[in-house]
């Protein structure tokens, strides 16, 4: 009896800054999955790897930036690319670092932004690209979260 594969474990991290401004970052033109879409810093778990250690592992390769606290679980869904499923869980997160100078991996992702809830609208460049609204939708439930939230701790996971 042969059933459908497990879904890739994926999550992403919905970096917030001191004035609540969500971190996304361009995808370079030459990646296989949504080349040039802006997106969260995130990606797949490794086998053995907890949701949470692979939180932090992606954002210290992608921004050399360290995890410091995960403050709410916002997003979690399934989509489906290159005929697998994945299951994402997005994490409002807190980080040490220099917030202005992310280490960017430069063949990976060729620019950044700090978007503040009023501009999500620039992220509206993944769906006329061919790409989805998803990383909207995942930007938008963090402010949505950070908005309802009022400034208090959130649940910390």
């Amino acid at each position: 009896m042969t059933g459908a594969a497990e879904p890739r474990r994926v999550v992403g991290a919905l970096i917030r800054d001191p004035h609540d401004r969500i971190f996304v970052q361009r995808r370079s033109a030459e990646r296989r999955l949504f080349p040039g879409c802006w997106d969260v810093v995130g990606g797949a778990v490794e086998e053995g790897e907890s949701l949470l250690d692979a939180l932090g592992r992606e954002i210290a390769e992608e921004t050399g930036w360290r995890l410091r606290r995960v403050v709410a679980l916002v997003v979690h869904e399934e989509w489906v690319a290159d005929g697998l499923r994945h299951v994402e869980s997005d994490y409002v997160v807190e980080v040490d670092g220099d917030l202005s100078s992310p280490a960017l991996e430069r063949d990976k992702h060729t620019e950044f932004a700090w978007i503040a809830a009023d501009e999500v609208s620039l992220l509206d460049e993944n769906a006329r690209g061919g790409g989805s609204n998803f990383i909207k939708g995942v930007v938008t439930a963090g402010h949505t979260w950070l908005s309802n939230s009022s400034g208090k701790s959130g649940r910390i996971l």
